[in-house]
């Protein structure tokens, strides 16, 4: 401690141990700071003011946005400190629905909590009126902006760890907003559902889109079937709804829950995670022997798979085209329980259990139905689940563990640890390796493919051939990797792609937490129940053998593929119409369009589409020139793009653009 650089905290001295802001010395030291904007993976805001101290010499500062000294002396609760905390949680209380007992984030609202915590029990300013309408048109996603504290903590995940930038700030003063692009419902640009945005909102401006009454009603209607599937990662998330500690695993008594609840059958998304491995990893040893499409990608993070089909095209050959563990399961369940339970098909209704939102998008997908049936029905996030049993008024904690149901309940290790990022490509390996060496693998554990890191590679050996392997964690970090793996700078085998940082046990869908080591724990506990299953392998699943012999025939083959598989297609981003930026409405126009796709928005096509207007009516121009603001020019690898006249101009920029204007300009007649 003697030779450590410190402060002095409220008379005590703290050291600063390296961390890059005062917020964090002070939170290190036991002093929990309260916050709105602050998160620490993304970058710095100082919106709300709420982390103020009083640093002697400076005076009152914002201490996310200041990086500590030696020798510092900071109070963090003066009295007027506290009463400046109250006055910005009052003015925010003054501008925010009064509407919390029927909000969906009541529970885990920050604002509530802040408000409990720092006293707050008046507002002493006039409430405003607003009532701006609600989007419903996600259907993974709820956005109420009338909910919105402008703290900025979802415009900057969607950008800084997704790189898809479908929301953002808009308007200016009291007008200002969070909103997609040009007033937009959020199902018609480019969100990919991944819903992180909801996992970092304080309050209930973002929220997973409920599916728990259209569930309610099928359990209540005694002419249908409901069965249900749990992903692996819920198993470690459910119990901190109850109180309980991160990673505590409640297989047993979430299927009693289930149980109680209503559901016919109780199944294990880890067999058909066991069943994708198989399916995946054939795929993968047969492009390896060709040496083709190489990478593979995973494809079973549905967000990662739409955020490819937006913004990478050129790399859909290179995904596997296996559905994800939910779809295979939806598509196994449809075509085999009906005669398995001596019912009508339709009156099967199937439910998944996810952690993820993005999975409500994936099942609403037409592709993935049959003659008009969705394979799975409904999905519910783990929050979703909680509410239903606190409804019930189930006693979670005292209910007594179950079993799942058979065939489908059983599973292997690797099954269950694909909920952990870096668990979908130690499965394969699990079953790759063994298939090339031709000898059974005794140590199943690869540990250099597990840890937090965002990006993390590894190279593996089997009998001879040398696998290079990658693990992802974050869209923004895919998009790197991708354009790496373009440029001919990395070269990978298998790349395994999560939207949500530490993979599915970090998906919006689970318990909100702010406990900093909650998906190490949780993922750490996906891993013990691994070890205290007696099989690890997914060829070692018996019933998942038996499954290829009965109903779906060799691994990889026509059956399987019809059964298991999917294709992909570039899908255009934000709806196909345009925004007249200049309006012209002389017949000999010249049309000048600039993509705002978000590929092109973030390669600075916004700034480009200002500056060509600019200079349009600085030259005189504009009776002479349209100019619209497109959406998906279909070049998103080659951004900003514009179109003069119909003929698009790729990597543009304002000379370029300037250029072509004036040449087509000469061609146009003369005005009179």
């Amino acid at each position: 401690m003697k030779n450590q650089p410190m402060i002095t905290i409220n008379n005590r001295a703290v050291p600063i141990n390296g961390e890059r802001s005062l917020l964090e010395v002070a939170r290190n030291s036991g002093i929990d700071l309260p916050t709105f904007c602050y998160h620490s993976d993304l970058s710095v805001y100082g919106a709300c003011r709420l982390c103020l101290v009083e640093v002697e010499g400076r005076g009152i500062i914002a201490s996310c946005s200041v990086r500590a000294e030696p020798g510092m002396v900071v109070r963090t609760h003066t009295e007027e400190i506290r009463e400046l905390r109250k006055i910005s949680l009052e003015l925010l209380l003054a501008n925010h629905p009064q509407s919390c007992t029927t909000c969906g984030k009541s529970t885990s609202c920050q604002l509530q909590s802040l408000c409990r915590r720092l006293g707050v029990n008046e507002v002493r300013f006039r409430q405003t009126d607003r009532d701006l309408p609600v989007d419903h048109s996600s259907p993974s996603l709820v956005r109420d902006p009338n909910k919105c504290v402008l703290c900025g903590d979802c415009v900057r995940a969607c950008k800084e760890i997704q790189a898809v930038g479908a929301i953002d700030f808009v308007h200016r003063g009291a007008a200002a907003s969070v909103a997609p692009a040009f007033g937009r419902d959020l199902a018609e640009v480019e969100c990919v559902s991944c819903g992180l945005c909801t996992a970092v909102c304080p309050t209930g401006a973002l929220i997973p889109k409920p599916e728990t009454e259209p569930v309610w009603a099928a359990l209540n209607d005694p002419k249908k079937t409901v069965v249900v599937q749990i992903a692996p990662a819920v198993r470690v998330g459910i119990g901190e709804a109850f109180g309980m500690e991160p990673g505590s695993i409640e297989t047993g008594r979430l299927v009693a829950s289930l149980k109680a609840l209503g559901f016919d059958q109780v199944y294990d998304t880890g067999f058909a995670a066991d069943l994708t491995v198989i399916e995946e990893c054939t795929e993968f040893l047969e492009r390896k022997a060709s040496g083709e499409r190489l990478p593979q990608f995973t494809s079973c993070c549905p967000a990662w798979v739409e955020y490819a089909q937006q913004f990478c095209p050129d790399m859909l050959p290179n995904l596997s085209s296996c559905r994800s563990p939910q779809q295979m399961f939806g598509s196994l369940a449809k075509h085999t329980l009906p005669e398995k339970l001596g019912i009508d098909i339709d009156d099967l209704v199937v439910v998944s259990i996810m952690p993820c939102t993005a999975k409500k998008h994936e099942a609403k997908l037409e592709k993935f139905r049959t003659e008009g049936r969705p394979h799975v029905d409904h999905v519910l996030t783990t929050q979703e689940l909680a509410t239903m049993i606190q409804e019930a008024g189930i006693q979670f904690r005292q209910l007594q563990p179950e079993s799942l149901d058979m065939p489908f309940g059983f599973k292997t290790g690797a099954g269950v640890i694909f909920g952990a990022a870096g668990g979908v490509t130690e499965a394969v390996l699990r079953y790759g390796v063994e298939q090339l060496s031709g000898e059974n693998l005794a140590h199943v554990d690869f540990e250099e493919l597990r840890g937090q890191q965002h990006v993390r590679e590894a190279t593996v050996t089997a009998d001879g051939m040398t696998l290079r392997v990658a693990i992802v964690q974050g869209l923004k970090n895919a998009a790197d990797l991708v354009a790496r793996v373009r440029a001919g700078e990395a070269d990978y085998d298998l790349v395994e792609v999560m939207a949500c940082p530490g993979g599915c046990i970090g998906g919006a869908g689970q318990p909100i937490t702010l406990a900093r080591d909650a998906k190490r724990q949780r993922a750490a506990a996906l891993y013990q129940v691994d070890k205290m299953l007696q099989l690890h392998k997914p060829q070692e699943n018996h019933l998942v053998s038996e499954c290829y012999d009965t109903v779906l025939g060799s691994a990889g083959g026509p059956r399987a593929h019809q059964m298991l598989h999917t294709h992909y297609r570039h899908r255009r981003r934000t709806n196909g119409s345009e925004l007249t930026v200049l309006e012209n409405h002389h017949e000999a126009k010249l049309e000048v369009s600039v993509c705002q796709g978000t590929s092109c928005f973030l390669r600075g096509s916004q700034p480009l589409l200002s500056a060509l207007t600019q200079r349009i009516n600085e030259h005189g121009l504009q009776d002479r020139v349209q100019v619209t603001a497109t959406f998906c020019l279909e070049a998103c690898d080659r951004g900003p793009t514009a179109r003069i006249q119909g003929n698009p101009i790729h990597h543009c920029t304002l000379e370029t653009a300037w250029a072509a204007i004036l040449d087509e300009c000469n061609t146009l007649p003369v005005l009179n």
